[in-house]
């Protein structure tokens, strides 16, 4: 089965600026993949030439199998789209809105919308000019998603919601898995990450740097520890264990990194006198920071 999304060398210069730079990529069918980066990295500018609202300067991209720039009609009557910017005119009501995107599509009714609405508790009788950020993007998930597409692609999509509505975004989401849809996002958020995609891809200064499933990302993501003992720790010690390294002994505390299982930093630690344990994940900015040092390495 070919891919629904294909990237080859797909490279996009704003004159002598950097958008994107040869990135090649591809998306199966069913899959979530989550797009990461911080601000600037070129996810949106990725997004924005895949779905031909700007021409790239060289290199191609093809969603189910069109090319994204000759077979732009064809292939937006078959996707759903929340921009990163999503923006309505204010005196639009978000039921208004999906009456007019219906009719683009050739819908006889508003499709799934009325449930979405429910589930996310939007108001679609308000102009979108009156709602708050979270509001109007719940409205513009609701536009994406109403009529069932087969490929999902969404920037930022939890910007402005609240942790129950971005719980109930994430059921959605594996509900759109289980029919077959594709769903290609980009975050900023790594816990909303590896809780619903399949595979990531991290992009810095406009270069897709690695590619991952997110079983693979969870295995190598350490944690940051800190122990602090009844007595002087063993830097050594710690730092013989199998997957610890950086061990920093300040008077009776020491902090480390661990990558894997904690087994034996645990069984290790029993016979020691401990005061205070703390296992922390890293943050995104640590992760991107991961990544980008093996990146360098290659």
């Amino acid at each position: 089965m070919s891919a629904v999304i294909e990237c080859d060398r797909l490279t996009k210069r704003y004159g002598s600026a950097r958008g994107i730079d040869e990135l090649t990529l591809r998306i199966e069918p069913g899959e979530v993949f989550g797009f990461l980066g911080p601000n600037g990295a070129g996810k949106t500018t990725t997004i924005r030439t895949l779905l031909d609202l700007q021409r790239p300067t060289s290199g191609e991209a093809r969603i189910f199998g069109l090319d994204s720039r000759r077979d732009s009609v064809a292939i937006r009557s078959r996707i759903g789209n929340l921009a990163g910017d999503f923006a309505l005119e204010p005196q639009l009501t978000g039921r208004r809105a999906l009456a007019l995107f219906a009719e683009v599509r050739g819908m006889t009714d508003l499709g799934r919308a009325n449930e979405l609405a429910e589930r996310f508790e939007a108001d679609l009788s308000r102009p979108l000019g009156e709602l708050s950020r979270g509001n109007r993007q719940k409205i513009g998930l609701i536009l994406a998603l109403f009529h069932d597409p087969e490929l999902v692609i969404l920037d930022e999509p939890t910007s402005g919601l609240d942790p129950l509505m971005q719980a109930e975004f994430l059921a959605v989401v594996g509900e759109q898995r289980e029919r077959g849809a594709t769903v290609f996002l980009s975050s900023h958020e790594l816990d909303e990450v590896q809780r619903i995609c399949d595979r990531v891809g991290i992009i810095r200064d406009g270069r897709l740097i690695a590619t991952d499933g997110v079983e693979r990302m969870r295995e190598r993501a350490y944690r940051n520890v800190a122990v602090r003992f009844a007595g002087t720790p063993d830097g050594q010690r710690l730092g013989a264990l199998p997957g610890v390294e950086g061990v920093e002994v300040i008077g009776d505390l020491a902090r480390f990194r661990i990558r894997g299982s904690v087994d034996r930093l645990i069984k290790t630690l029993a016979g020691d006198e401990v005061v205070d344990l703390e296992l922390t994940r890293p943050s995104l900015d640590e992760l991107f920071l991961d990544y980008y040092r093996e990146g360098d390495a290659r």
